[in-house]
Formats: C-alpha cells, sequence, structure tokens
C-alpha cells in the first residue's frame, strides 16, 4: 500500500546508505553488525578512555505532562521540580497519537522555549513517546534545533503505532529515518530507549536486537528501571496499593512474547526483570557484544500525594489537558515520583551542553541510581596494554592470557534522600561473562555463562575502594556492577520480586552501572 511521508527509503547503494556506513565507521559501529570483533585488532583504540575527575550530570528521559492524555502538569513545572530535585536535564516526552501529533507538537515547543528561558541551569529536551509498532513504549529525543518539532512531527505522522500501523518492520523503518536525519544533517543527534520492556511482554528479543541493528546511534537502550515507582507503596501507609512500575497490567497478553517467564512481568527491586536478572536479557545482548545501555526515569504523570488533579480540557480536540485544577486534597490515588525525588541517571560528558548529554547517553557512561543509594561512582578497567583504561560503557583490550585490572570507587551518599533518610550502600556484585558472539536464535533471552563473580561487602565507615583481578584472559568479555542497601534480597543475593501492594521503594535500593567490554587480542 503506498503512503506519503517526509523520509527517504534506504537500499545499500542509496547516497545516504555510503554515508551511513561512514558515519557508523566514525563511531566504531559496524552497520548493522555487532560491534565486537569487527575491526577492534587493528585498531586498538579504547572507548570512553578513564579521565579521573569526569563530569557528572543527572537527568530524567521520560517525563509526561498536560500535553499527554493521561498527563497534568505544565512544561514549566515539571522543569522546575527536576530543578528543585537536583537534575541538570529533562526530556519531555508526551505520547504519541493523533492529538499530539496534530496539536500537542505546535504547543510543547514555545512551552519549553519558555521553560527554558525561567529555568537556565536545566537542559530541556523536546521528544515524545513513541507508540513502537509491533511493540511497547519508547522515548525519541532530539538536542535543539531548527528542524527539532518538523522531524518529530514528521516520525510521529508516518511511524508512530497508533497512527501509521503496528508491524515490525515499520518499527526498523522509523529508527532509519532518524538515523537519515543525523546524516543529512537536519539534527546533530537522535536517540531512542525503549520504556519499560517487559512491563507486558510486548518487546521481543529479536525486536531489540532489530531495533540495535537497524540503527545503532540512534536505537541505544533501554529503562532498566522503570518509572511509577511509588505505586507499589501500600493503601495502609498513604499509597495507591498498585505494583511498582505499575507492573500488575493484566499479562502476558495475546501479543506478549511467549517465551517470557511470569517474572518477567514483575519488577524486582525496582528494576525491569530484563536488567534484575542475572545472565538474563540484558546479559545475553552484552554476551553478543552489542553496546546496549539501561536508564532509570520517572515516568511521571501523577505525583504521589500532590493535591493538583488534570484539567478538563478535552484532549483529542486540542492536544491538551489545559491547566490543572488544585483539588485541595492530597491524592493517594498517584503512583510517581518527580523527576530526580526517587531516580536519576547521572551522565558522563564532556561539557553540560545539549549535544555533549546524548553523546554521553549513546556512548553507555551512565549511572542509574534510586533513592540517592550513592553519590557518585568511579569504574575504571585496564590493562598492560591499556594502562590508562576505561570507564562506564567502554570498551578495552588485553593480550591473550593477560590480567585486567578493575579498580571501583564509590562516594556515599552524603545527605538524606527525598525520603528523609541516609542510604547506605550494604554491597557491590561484579558481574561478568564471556562475549560469545551473535545468537543464530534472535529471541535467546540468556546468558547461562554470566554470573556474579564477587561481592564486595561494603565497610561502615572509610573510603568505598575496591579492587578486581581477570587474571590469565583468554576469552573477550564484558563486566558490570550494581549494588544494594541490603534490605530486601534472595538467599543468592539477588533482588527480590517486589510484592503488588507492598513494596515501598524506599526501603529497596539499588544502582546499576552500564558494562564495559575487554576484547582479547
Amino acid at each position: 500500500m503506498s503512503h506519503s511521508h517526509d523520509h527517504p527509503h534506504h537500499d545499500d547503494d542509496h547516497p545516504l546508505s555510503v554515508e551511513r556506513r561512514r558515519f557508523l565507521a566514525g563511531l566504531g559501529i559496524a552497520a548493522g553488525a555487532v560491534a565486537v570483533g569487527t575491526g577492534k585488532a587493528a585498531a586498538l583504540v579504547p572507548v570512553n578512555p578513564w579521565a579521573g575527575g569526569e563530569r557528572w550530570y543527572a537527568g530524567d528521559h521520560h517525563i509526561h505532562t498536560q500535553y499527554s492524555d493521561d498527563g497534568q502538569y505544565p512544561i514549566e513545572h515539571q522543569v522546575r521540580k527536576a530543578r528543585e530535585f537536583g537534575l541538570d536535564w529533562v526530556v519531555i516526552t508526551d505520547h504519541g497519537g493523533p492529538a499530539h501529533q496534530k496539536f500537542s507538537i505546535d504547543q510543547v515547543t514555545p512551552d519549553i522555549e519558555r521553560a527554558r528561558r525561567a529555568q537556565r541551569d536545566v537542559l530541556v529536551y523536546q521528544g515524545l513517546e513513541w507508540n513502537i509498532p509491533g511493540a511497547e513504549h519508547a522515548t525519541v529525543f532530539l538536542p535543539p534545533g531548527k528542524h527539532t518539532a518538523a522531524i518529530l512531527k514528521a516520525f510521529e505522522l508516518s511511524y508512530d503505532g497508533r497512527i501509521a500501523g503496528n508491524t515490525e518492520p515499520l518499527a526498523l523503518a522509523a529508527l532509519r529515518y532518524l538515523e537519515a536525519q543525523v546524516l543529512s544533517g537536519r539534527t546533530e543527534i537522535a536517540l531512542m530507549f525503549a520504556n519499560h520492556p517487559a512491563r507486558r511482554g510486548l518487546d521481543s528479543p529479536h525486536e531489540l536486537r532489530g531495533w540495535r541493528d537497524a540503527a545503532p546511534s540512534v536505537a541505544v537502550g533501554m529503562e532498566g528501571a522503570p518509572g511509577h515507582q511509588a505505586a507499589g507503596i501500600p493503601k495502609s501507609a498513604g499509597g495507591p496499593g498498585r505494583a511498582r512500575g505499575y507492573y500488575d497490567l493484566a499479562a502476558p497478553l495475546a501479543d506478549s512474547f511467549p517465551g517470557y517467564p511470569m517474572e518477567s512481568y514483575r519488577t524486582h527491586g525496582g528494576f525491569d526483570w530484563m536488567t534484575a536478572r542475572v545472565g538474563g536479557l540484558w546479559d545475553a545482548l552484552l554476551a553478543e557484544g552489542r553496546p546496549w545501555w539501561i536508564t532509570a526515569n520517572s515516568d511521571v504523570h501523577q505525583v504521589l500525594g500532590d493535591t493538583l488533579t488534570p484539567g478538563k480540557q478535552d484532549y483529542a480536540t486540542t492536544g491538551s489537558k489545559g491547566a490543572p485544577i488544585d483539588s485541595g486534597v492530597q491524592q493517594t490515588g498517584y503512583g510517581d515520583f518527580f523527576p530526580g525525588q526517587y531516580g536519576a541517571n547521572v551522565v558522563g560528558a564532556r561539557s553540560k551542553s545539549y549535544v555533549d548529554i546524548m553523546r554521553g547517553l549513546q556512548s553507555g557512561k551512565v549511572l542509574t541510581v534510586h533513592g540517592r543509594l550513592i553519590d557518585g561512582l568511579g569504574l575504571r578497567v585496564r590493562s598492560r596494554e591499556d594502562l590508562r583504561g576505561v570507564t562506564l560503557g567502554g570498551r578495552t583490550f588485553v593480550r591473550r592470557g593477560g590480567d585486567v585490572e578493575v579498580t571501583i570507587e564509590i562516594d556515599r551518599a552524603s545527605g538524606p534522600n527525598w525520603a528523609g533518610s541516609v542510604p547506605v550502600l550494604a554491597k557491590v556484585d561484579l558481574i561478568a561473562g564471556p562475549v560469545t558472539g551473535p545468537c543464530v536464535d534472535r529471541d535467546v533471552f540468556l546468558a547461562p555463562e554470566t554470573s556474579v563473580v564477587r561481592t564486595f561487602e561494603v565497610p561502615r565507615r572509610g573510603k568505598i575502594r575496591f579492587t578486581h583481578t581477570f587474571a590469565g584472559v583468554e576469552r573477550s568479555f564484558y563486566l558490570r556492577l550494581r549494588g544494594s542497601d541490603g534490605k530486601r534480597l534472595t538467599s543468592a543475593g539477588d533482588p527480590v520480586i517486589d510484592e503488588i501492594a507492598n513494596s515501598d521503594p524506599w526501603s529497596d535500593l539499588w544502582f546499576y552501572a552500564n558494562p564495559v567490554f575487554v576484547d582479547v587480542i
């Protein structure tokens, strides 16, 4: 069926396809392929080299406003709250759909400009929550530019699952469209992160792989932890009595991936099953050598205990709920925190600029933290062949049979979180697994050789510093870190499956760090 749209079609000899290969080569990414094993020995150039004293900026890429059909807050209100709770950058991601595409984007754009002027120390990105054809939702966003709104409107019209169709191939075309906007110079960078990926089981393993392969500079990760973290607070404690992340929706569905176990439809210590399960889907992607990063966001719609309620404006015909109404009554049925109030993504970047922070996200230099469990993390991975080493999201190398040294330095929480208590980190897990290359079965979601190789018990006082040596390395591998306050653990030290209507998020805190890859040469 023919269709009219604002995007180029791709084939291998199209001029943009040639330019795409050059562009990806410059990023160290093989187009349509796994990065590991492609040109690593020839270049021997570390990715995300360790620098010490790096600059880190906290933010949230999943925020709703009155321009979502189930939202209520003005944009400036959300940005002001983000600043109040310590964030440096935010992304406005109202739900895609017919009314949003027709009416909302043209109202969001000037509202964001006003918010930028009012809160000059917070970077405010424009994006949307994309209804991925054939799957769940995703954050899509761009830096400020003269084409930003036009790109988003064209993208939504041609590729949103509520407007253009709901087939998996359309999702791949959408990501290639965004990549084409970068290649053509209409925007400097565009990013996509899959949101709440395991909530309903709609994001199948082969779709995640397909997104990354279709546009590896755009589709770079997923929410390791969903928003709506206040939803699990029991009614007896003044909460809504739902599940953390609202992971209590009717699932599995007819369209859910049939291989996922029932435990995948719940959060584990507040984190999505794909991330929390050691040797699970995230690890399966990393074991192929795929750079695939995780984040943690608020997904804020309505904040627990707030007195504001949605405006009465007709969303379908205006694209806005209008100004919220102050009820004067604290709302206990809401399941959200404001941006930065509970979770944050801490991104390493060259500077506090729109493009640099997006480059930090794109490169995986990201730490996700709940409840201010820690104030900072320094990770350095090095070998004799790379004495400087690399940090989060990095890639380094070692001669076969050589040693790899891991150094971990952690800043304790220096003050209370927004629940009024000072969190105490109890343990840190070092997780590692071999990089075995691409899977023949693209629906594989297990990495059986990945495991917790060492658990560090955190001293009650003094500097937190750990080291570990991978001795006599024979196979390429990756490593990653997670840490916990230790209050709710399984006998194996893993996060506990969150109980519906009885999961206080402040009593089960974790951080997760993005991986480092080590290539054997």
